[in-house]
This record gives structure tokens, sequence and C-alpha cells, in this order.
């Protein structure tokens, strides 16, 4: 299952979340955004229960985007025991992604 993060749901989500997580930073304007929307998809399938894999909308949440200094979409933060302990930048093959994932376990 796919989450959506936002600032109300984000500290229990996320920040007290028992699983490691996942978070996406996009936009819907944004190609590589869009290219890498069905990887996150499958991987939040293959992960769940394992992985906590969600999204956050830059253009609706500037505040979390700020929090985390997001300067380029797609960006992606690995999140274990509520600290961030990995982040990916832009587009990627499905593979190297999922190396980030399988480093969270």
């Amino acid at each position: 299952m796919e989450y959506k993060f936002t600032a109300q749901n984000f500290e229990d989500e996320v920040e007290k979340s028992d699983l490691p997580v996942m978070i996406d930073f996009y936009a819907d304007w944004c190609g590589p955004c869009r290219a890498m929307g069905p990887v996150v998809e499958k991987l939040a399938e293959k992960y769940d229960g394992k992985v906590k894999v969600g999204k956050v909308n830059s253009d609706e949440e500037p505040a979390l985007a700020q929090a985390f200094q997001v300067m380029s979409i797609p960006a992606f933060f690995f999140i274990k025991d509520g600290k961030v302990v990995d982040t990916a930048i832009g587009g990627m093959p499905a593979a190297a992604l999922e190396a980030h994932v399988k480093n969270l376990l």
C-alpha cells in the first residue's frame, strides 16, 4: 500500500513508524516523477508490511519539502527509527531504487 504523507499525518506515519519508511517527494508536473510513480507503487506492494512506502506532493506540502531541504525532485528519503539514513535524487532504474529499500531491512 502506498501512503500519502502530509504535514497532518507525518509525525504518526513517519516519525513514529515501527517500520522503516521510504518517502518520495514529487510533483504532478514533473516528468521524472511521473516515470518513477509505477516503480514506487510496485515497491509499496512488494514491501507491504516490511517498509512503509509513501509520497509527499512537494507543491501541496512545501513545509515538508523545506524541512527535508528538497532542491530537486524526485527525491527519495529512507528513514529508520525516525532518522534519515539514506537519500537518492532523480529518476533511476527500478533495481537501483529497490537496492536503497533493501538497505533499510
